[in-house]
């Protein structure tokens, strides 16, 4: 069959939804090129990996670092993209100093509440109007259901994430305001996600769309539980997205471990953690081709509830899996290889969409 490489990855999917891309601060200021090359032929929606979380945009008290996500907004505006905002309140990635008054004790709630209006406020103003949509709150449930323990919920209680929403909508009121969370084919997460969403409808808060992030791997988990999560998400009526995708092909090793380096482990278990150091196998390429191909058919079957699929990297390269929770991997979850050539995985998806019904 021929190879498709010349196709657009954002024309090919025109008319099904968003196709977008997570960028680094190297891509931004334009020193990675040729993944600044890729991002303007195949992406039509762009999020910023982390210049927009509270730790970069907003690393002391009084003080902002808009200069890289002042120039990823311009270039989503050249470009004509959909230009997405991640994220204001995680409970990951923001300075401890957020949480403290200037000897160091933990906050009240009223003053916590206010720390975060003055963020939402000043960041998203800065851009009201120019990024369309954002992740006001990131991963605030856990797998049995219930509110992830963060200083958020400890100072403010389980409506922070009301407020979150509530200053948002007040500081753009015309920009799409997400909930952004991972897991969702275990059953008991997804039910506590479904709950927080009906209980802020029932509040009179209004949430645009829910964020389904993809970080997978080639045989985890199985397409039928990601569908019924999708399913299940749609019944609320809201917007649902593909975000953060990646299909990671090294084996498991649980994120949430302590960071790690491949060298303090023994000979045996470097080989196992990091078996492809020198490229990837050809029968790997098929398994991510065929993984991705599956993925991409399913989300073509749903894509009436599906508004956009955003990959977390432009090129293997960037991608956190070679660092995270093992730094000195080398993982292969993207479209394209690090030196922003597209991989077999590649021809795979582009064909989903030549194929569609």
């Amino acid at each position: 069959m021929k190879i498709l490489n010349k196709s657009a990855l954002k024309d090919v999917f025109r008319n099904d939804f968003y196709i977008g891309a997570a960028l680094n601060s190297n891509q931004i200021s334009g020193i990675e090129s040729n993944a600044v090359e890729l991002v303007e032929r195949h992406f039509n929606s762009i999020t910023p990996e982390n210049i927009l979380k509270w730790e970069e945009v907003h690393p002391e008290p009084n003080r902002y670092n808009f200069e890289m996500a002042d120039r990823f907004v311009a270039f989503g505006e050249k470009h004509k993209m959909h230009i997405i905002g991640h994220t204001l309140v995680w409970f990951y990635q923001t300075p401890d100093w957020v949480f403290q008054d200037k000897s160091g004790r933990l906050l009240s709630r009223e003053a916590l509440l206010e720390r975060m209006k003055d963020h939402i406020f000043n960041v998203m103003g800065r851009y009201k109007g120019r990024i369309h949509g954002w992740d006001v709150v990131n991963e605030a449930i856990t797998e049995d259901g219930s509110f992830r323990k963060c200083k958020w919920l400890e100072i403010i209680g389980e409506d922070y994430v009301r407020k979150a929403f509530e200053y948002a909508r007040e500081a753009d009121p015309n920009a799409q305001l997400y909930y952004n969370e991972y897991d969702f084919i275990k059953q008991s997460k997804c039910e506590g996600v479904i709950r927080l969403i009906k209980d802020l409808h029932s509040k009179g808060i209004r949430i645009d769309g829910i964020g389904i992030q993809g970080h997978w791997f080639l045989d985890y988990p199985r397409i039928e539980d990601i569908e019924s999560s999708i399913l299940t998400l749609s019944n609320l009526g809201i917007k649902l997205m593909i975000t953060e995708m990646d299909i990671g092909v090294l084996p498991f090793y649980p994120v949430e471990s302590q960071a790690v380096d491949i060298s303090s482990f023994d000979p045996e278990t470097q080989r196992k953690y990091n078996p492809y150091p020198d490229g990837l196998p050809d029968s790997v390429q098929r398994d991510l081709a065929n993984r991705y191909a599956d993925l991409f058919s399913l989300f073509l079957k749903h894509r009436d509830k599906l508004d956009r699929v955003t990959f977390w990297a432009v090129h293997d390269g960037q991608s956190w899996r070679s660092y995270l929770p093992i730094s000195g991997r080398t993982d292969y979850p993207m479209l394209f290889d690090n030196h922003c050539k597209p991989k077999p995985a590649f021809d795979a998806v582009v064909k989903t969409a030549h194929a569609k019904s």
